[in-house]
């Protein structure tokens, strides 16, 4: 579910304030016809906002899975965001840092564009593991682009399915959040 579904064209802009987006969250959650759920992923904005405060004390949640990138300010965002987390009772499932690096296709290469990672102290902090460390890969990023996300193949990729089918079977009643 996304406000872009619900929006008449998909290049307007959603200009709401204050209790709107969690609002509008909570009614996603109360309105939508989920079915018989197992787990539900939902994506939230970063930082400690309205919007992931409402839906940590609104819905079931009880684990989250942050995602980061290696930047050092990220790095204190998301912290942040797992202290909030913590003092609402929810524990840290795992932690994805997003553009780690970038894997020269020429020379098989990484380049960490962003700096060095900052996931481990993350992981630290959520109590968590680190589940995966995704290159930025401009093939995935013009299969994402065509709407072709699903045939996006990377090891890192696949062991991030794995590490998560493997929650699952730990945690079987966690509803997991991402917060980046």
């Amino acid at each position: 579910m996304s406000i872009n579904l619900l929006v008449p064209d998909e290049d307007a802009a959603v200009i709401w304030r204050g209790p709107l987006v969690p609002g509008a969250v909570r009614q996603f959650w109360t309105d939508v016809e989920w079915g018989q759920l197992d787990y539900l992923l939902v994506d939230l904005p970063p930082g400690t906002f309205d919007t992931g405060l409402t839906v940590t004390q609104n819905l079931p949640v009880d684990r989250v899975i942050v995602v980061t990138t290696p930047q050092e300010l990220a790095a204190i965002e998301v912290c942040k965001a797992v202290h909030m987390a913590g003092q609402l009772n929810v524990r840290g499932l795992g932690v994805v840092e997003n553009m780690s690096c970038f894997v020269c296709p020429d020379t098989d290469k990484r380049h960490e564009s962003f700096g060095p990672s900052h996931a481990d102290q993350v992981a630290a902090t959520a109590g968590a593991p680190v589940l995966a460390r995704l290159p930025m890969d401009p093939q995935i990023a013009a299969l994402c682009d065509a709407g072709d996300v699903a045939s996006a193949a990377r090891p890192e990729i696949e062991a991030l399915a794995t590490a998560l089918s493997r929650l699952a079977l730990v945690s079987p009643a966690a509803a997991m959040v991402s917060n980046r």
